[in-house]
């Protein structure tokens, strides 16, 4: 295969400084046990291993959820909801400590930063859906889809935003805020029994499935603002107020923006209401899509360069598009498993073709800090790399 990055894009990725600001309401009491956390990891643990691992829980908490209810309509056994609680919590724990294991055992590098944002574009997909199972909002179909979307559009803005400005911002309101009440929703479907979601709300008249739904306006739009006063108002960084690869700052818009329009037309045309009837598979294929074009904006950030408008995973979603245009040539389920599945290779032979790249130009392991760094020979100037296990 074509490398995915040129020598000069792992040049300025290899020169990448993380960059953060901000601090959300509970971040200064986390901190004292994270602290205290990565006190008892081994020195000899990858901290990409750490990543991997919280993502893994995930993703397995997810998919339990979904073999129960893969319509997000109905109730899955009661341990599945504390299951995925304490692998929210796991994912959370490791999630924040993974930098600190790095900065422990002097073996960070830009990798580590891109492998955890690029985790965490996935998660973000998992975890929400996950989330509408528990509430069961398959029975309200356009409030499940407002809500996945939503927050994988936050996440794609939170990055879009770092592209912009060079820093990573933080809200009073933030990731592990999210997390946490994520954790306590399922703490209490555990305790009390998913149909508590199904009881009607007095005077509200409505089931208390949607208040959390209501509830996540609030801090979505206070964060959303954020994101686009400094996109719009304040500029980015570079010359003339783009962004940090010299670029607009209006343009990573564009893909996103296709993401979401793609997935909602093909839900309104469907004859066969494939999202309707298949809600986990049809949020998880166009999930992937989301996480894809969200690693590819981070490495547009930390490589400093022009970000790709266009991109080999929107194949998946275009089969959809097109087979619904040719007036549904195929049954639109085995089209929608066709997409999973184009969609599910894509950013896996994406992702691993980048972190192989990153590695072999940094002379490093992936998931091993104890093996000997390796000498890449540099194929731009006939010289030598240094050795490096930082």
């Amino acid at each position: 295969m074509l490398p995915i990055l040129s020598q000069d894009q792992l040049h300025k990725l290899g020169e990448h400084k993380y960059s953060a600001q901000g601090c959300s309401v509970m971040d200064p009491m986390m901190q004292k046990f994270w602290r205290w956390l990565v006190e008892q990891i081994p020195e000899t643990w990858a901290p990409n291993s750490l990543t991997i691992a919280g993502l893994a829980l995930n993703v397995l908490a997810t998919l339990i959820l979904v073999f129960y209810s893969p319509d997000a309509r109905h109730e899955a056994p009661r341990i599945a909801y504390l299951f995925f609680a304490v692998a929210l919590f796991l994912y959370q724990s490791l999630d924040a400590i993974d930098g600190k294991q790095a900065r422990r055992t002097k073996t960070n590098t830009p990798l580590g930063e891109l492998f955890d944002h690029g985790c965490d574009s996935i998660s973000t997909v998992f975890v929400i859906m996950g989330t509408c199972i528990t509430l069961q909002l398959g029975q309200d179909p356009a409030w499940m889809f407002f809500e996945c979307f939503s927050a994988m559009f936050l996440f794609y803005a939170a990055h879009w935003q770092t592209y912009v400005t060079g820093t990573l911002k933080f809200g009073l309101f933030d990731v592990t805020e999210g997390q946490t009440l994520i954790i306590v929703l399922h703490l209490l479907t555990f305790l009390f029994g998913p149909s508590i979601w199904n009881i009607i709300v007095p005077v509200l008249n409505i089931p208390m499935r949607l208040l959390p739904v209501y509830f996540s306006f609030l801090p979505a739009m206070y964060q959303c603002r954020n994101n686009f006063s400094v996109i719009v108002m304040e500029g980015g960084i570079g010359k003339n107020g783009s962004t940090v690869a010299g670029t607009s700052t209006i343009f990573p818009v564009v893909p996103i923006t296709a993401v979401i329009l793609l997935a909602f037309t093909i839900y309104m045309k469907s004859i066969m209401h494939v999202y309707e009837l298949h809600p986990t598979l049809y949020i998880l294929s166009f999930g992937l899509v989301s996480a894809k074009i969200t690693n590819k904006l981070v490495v547009a950030h930390m490589a400093k360069c022009e970000m790709d408008l266009l991109d080999s995973i929107f194949i998946g979603p275009a089969l959809l598009f097109f087979n619904q245009y040719f007036n549904y040539r195929f049954n639109e389920y085995w089209v929608l498993w066709g997409c999973f599945i184009f969609c599910t290779q894509d950013i896996i032979r994406f992702s691993y073709n980048v972190c192989t790249e990153i590695c072999e130009f940094l002379g490093i392991y992936c998931f091993d800090i104890t093996s000997k760094p390796r000498l890449k020979s540099s194929k731009s100037n006939g010289t030598k790399s240094k050795w490096t296990d930082s």
